[in-house]
């Protein structure tokens, strides 16, 4: 066997993720444990084994087949199955120790080196965007196939008596063109980056042992126009069950708001012989507690597959909401002469949804305003393969903000998020990536319906954003029909949408049940006049832009003022939006244009050396800006009182510098120093604000509800600092390789006072079964490693992402950081359960 070069190896590891409907939360599926009866079988009746753990990865090269490990050598890459000559490293005694251990999600392309593209052409209108600019200016791509492909190799043992047992691997998302080998077999081919896919290995394992899975990834095409990463950026799972099981996202639920329930599961069997099972349904509340029960009888055909519908009635349903999304679990077992063969389970919550074109949208009856924001899924440190704990973190700094609705743009969501919302309380416009009736569109499409179609978070399917070359042609409106069939024939129960930014009332219209509107509020009216009966809601508002704690535009640097004050062309200021959609009851609501920064489209100046966007609510690490406050104070019930900006202006003394005020109170009343500089009253869907000479010291701000004072804020002048602080978003972290705490840094002077221009470098360092996965600091022009164990604060922060791994409960995880000139600061996670 040929070994592989070693350079060409060591580079790789040194260079490194009016519609009433009971919508079903997708399964999470642990292991199931052997059912405790005398008839029980040996094995458990169904296995769902997570598959992240223990791989090893190095980059390949798409010019270069010596250098991508043999792969195409000699053309014969599929002369052959399961002999090894479809590459070196499918072979057992292929030597990987110097490839690199990784555990998923995992994205390589964030750990590649920035590169500037110069032979990028400039675009003549700066709001266009650079294509280098788009993606965040990594070193991936067409112009670097030494950075391009991937290689994912795992080795593993079997079971006593899987052979006679059907096994599965479930990818839950590959970005992108993935190849999956398994001992030698090529087994499948997956195009797209977003979609899940699965392989029935049943027929190519090793019993006995070892098995060698290898998948190659090929990131050289995109499918977007913004970072996307690269590699095994989501889970992988190992599923067994018995030859008769129900196969991936057979489960089907349906509700009412008046209890009653139906459900549609596949049956199948992959045995020669027919067979004649039972399926016994029973369902349990978010308590464990049993509330209905129901058993079917099927016959099953050998090779074959059966539908059983299945109906009951719970007695005094709980609904879905916001402030209460209860979640129901359904635990589907197939019997056969009292012999327990599989058993699947689906958690699912009852709500009602309802869109109409002059009251807006209903949630269970009641009229709600849409507030939302529309998200990419890359966080700071670790790209693409984000963490399920941080999907939900991240979910949850919005729902805590007071949004109601999340916008997957533009593609098929990571499962965690829909969970996360699911269990939060947060309502989904789940998204496909590409809007086409190919064959390949349409099954990209039926993979997002049968996927997502029991989640009750999810109220509204969109089959395109800003499709510009068809939205508004007739080519475009049989396109849309035909995707619009498809989700009918999957799914009756939920509304349709696309994500328009013009033709709002031409082209696809037709096809919609509720019309997108991305921007162009001009427009709205005249839509409502050529369709009266079409409810509407905002897929995209605002795009305004801010750069976190700076207030002083610098275009040399690249940033924008923290003030709400800045949008590009066709887009409007956070206040311009919320007031105009808030003002018009048929509105049904927006959705901000972005909940996070996030990689590439670094807008408004769409060059070197920016490499992440600046309309995030939050920025890339998830750090709010002043806009969150503004957000806060009018999408939420609870007391905001936000003073902006700091107040260490040194070598400014006697320049005016806007202050402003963020509150959902009655008025505010501004103190320098103790001397008042006058109440202002808080119009709606504003802010207060005054010109201030500065003058070191204290700015105080006291909110009042009607004339008493309920809430008090301060902006104090920083000192030398003296004390460095880490705090945690969580005090405990489960010992399962998938948890992450978010460390958050800071410099603080001997008053307690936060330093919020401070930029010193921090390092960071840990000991117990934890590991630094990476940092960030939201700062959008830092060209500093993400993949790395230390960052500079940016205006005064920085993050570590802290990441589990697999160890004995008990043993804490000790994070500290350390900078010149101050003490070193720690802090201890209690180690958890998995």
């Amino acid at each position: 066997m040929k070994k592989p070069d070693r350079r060409s190896v060591l580079s790789a590891a040194a260079a490194l993720s009016a519609l009433p409907v009971s919508a079903l939360a997708a399964p999470k599926q642990p292991v199931v444990q052997p059912v405790t009866t005398a008839s029980a079988p040996s094995l458990a009746p169904r296995e769902r084994i997570l598959f992240d753990f223990d791989w090893r990865f190095a980059l390949g090269h798409a010019a270069d087949v010596n250098r991508d490990f043999g792969f195409g050598r000699d053309q014969k890459t599929y002369a052959k199955q399961g002999n090894g000559q479809v590459a070196e490293p499918s072979t057992a005694d292929f030597d990987d120790h110097l490839w690199q251990p990784v555990d998923l999600p995992h994205d390589w392309a964030v750990g590649l080196p920035f590169a500037r593209n110069d032979y990028f052409i400039p675009p003549q209108n700066p709001e266009d965007g650079d294509p280098g600019a788009g993606h965040g200016y990594k070193a991936i791509g067409r112009r670097f196939p030494e950075n391009s492909i991937g290689w994912y190799r795992k080795g593993f043992e079997l079971q006593p008596g899987d052979a006679d047992r059907v096994l599965t691997l479930e990818f839950d998302g590959v970005f992108r063109d993935s190849l999956v080998i398994l001992n030698g077999y090529v087994l499948t081919r997956h195009e797209s980056g977003y979609t899940p896919f699965s392989v029935d290995i049943t027929n190519y394992i090793n019993p006995q042992g070892p098995n060698i899975l290898l998948v190659r990834v090929d990131a050289s095409l995109g499918e977007g126009w913004f970072y996307e990463g690269a590699g095994i950026y989501r889970h992988v799972w190992l599923v067994k069950t018995d030859k008769v099981h129900v196969p991936q996202w057979g489960l089907c639920v349906r509700g009412e708001t008046s209890g009653a329930i139906s459900l549609e599961a596949t049956l199948k069997n992959a045995s020669a012989s027919p067979r004649a099972v039972d399926l016994v349904t029973d369902i349990y509340d978010r308590e464990g507690r049993a509330v209905a029960s129901v058993t079917s009888t099927a016959q099953l055909d050998a090779y074959g597959e059966s539908q059983v519908s299945q109906a009951s009635h719970l007695a005094a349903p709980k609904l879905w909401s916001l402030d209460d999304p209860h979640l129901y679990t359904a635990r589907c077992e197939i019997r056969e002469a009292g012999k327990t063969l599989d058993v699947s389970t689906v958690r699912f919550g009852l709500r009602d949804i309802r869109f109409d074109a002059k009251e807006g949208f209903f949630l269970n009856g009641k009229w709600l305003k849409l507030r939302g924001a529309n998200n990419h899924e890359d966080h700071a440190g670790v790209g693409t393969g984000v963490p399920d704990a941080l999907h939900h973190w991240r979910v949850k700094q919005l729902k805590d903000m007071g949004a109601n609705i999340w916008r997957c743009a533009h593609n098929m969501p990571n499962e965690a998020i829909l969970e996360a919302c699911d269990e939060l309380g947060m309502l989904v416009i789940d998204e496909t990536r590409l809007m086409t009736a190919t064959p390949e569109g349409l099954s990209q499409l039926a993979t997002l319906i049968h996927r997502d179609r029991n989640h009750p978070s999810v109220i509204l399917w969109s089959i395109g954003n800003e499709e510009t070359a068809q939205q508004g042609t007739e080519r475009g409106l049989k396109i849309a029909l035909d995707m619009r069939r498809l989700i009918k024939s999957l799914d009756p129960t939920r509304p349709i949408t696309a994500a328009m930014n013009h033709y709002q009332g031409q082209g696809l219209t037709p096809a919609l049940d509720v019309m997108g509107f991305n921007y162009h509020e001009s427009s709205i009216e005249p839509f409502r006049k050529l369709y009266p009966d079409m409810p509407i809601v905002g897929t995209e508002t605002a795009s305004a832009v801010s750069t976190r704690g700076e207030y002083v535009r610098d275009e040399v640097k690249g940033y924008v003022r923290a003030y709400d004050l800045d949008a590009p062309s066709y887009a409007l200021t956070a206040s311009a939006w919320w007031s105009l959609y808030d003002a018009k009851p048929y509105l049904a609501g927006g959705l901000v244009w972005t909940g996070f920064d996030y990689r590439g489209e670094p807008t408004p100046f769409n060059r070197w050396p920016e490499i992440s966007s600046h309309f995030g609510i939050l920025d890339t690490c998830g750090f709010p800006k002043d806009i969150y406050y503004y957000y806060k104070s009018w999408w939420q019930s609870a007391p905001v009182l936000h003073l902006l900006p700091h107040w260490n202006w040194t070598g400014s003394e006697g320049k005016t510098i806007d202050v402003w005020a963020y509150s959902n109170l009655d008025k505010v009343e501004l103190f320098l120093n103790k001397r008042s500089l006058g109440v202002q009253s808080v119009p709606k869907d504003g802010h207060v604000q005054w010109s201030v000479p500065f003058t070191p010291g204290e700015l105080v701000a006291y909110g009042f509800k009607g004339d008493k004072v309920v809430m008090k804020t301060a902006r104090r002048t920083a000192g030398p600092a003296t004390r460095l602080s880490i705090t945690s978003d969580r005090a405990g972290l489960r010992t399962d390789g998938q948890d992450v705490a978010l460390i958050r840094a800071e410099l603080f002077d001997a008053q307690g006072t936060a330093l919020p221009t401070a930029d010193n470098l921090i390092h960071f360092s840990l000991s117990g079964p934890a590991r630094i996965a990476g940092v960030g600091n939201g700062n959008p022009t830092s060209l500093e490693a993400d993949k790395a164990s230390s960052r500079h604060l940016f205006n005064g922060l920085a993050q570590a992402v802290v990441r589990a791994r697999r160890g004995s409960v008990g043993a804490p995880v000790i994070v500290t950081a350390t900078t010149d000139g101050v003490p070193a600061a720690r802090l201890t996670l209690t180690s958890l359960p998995g």
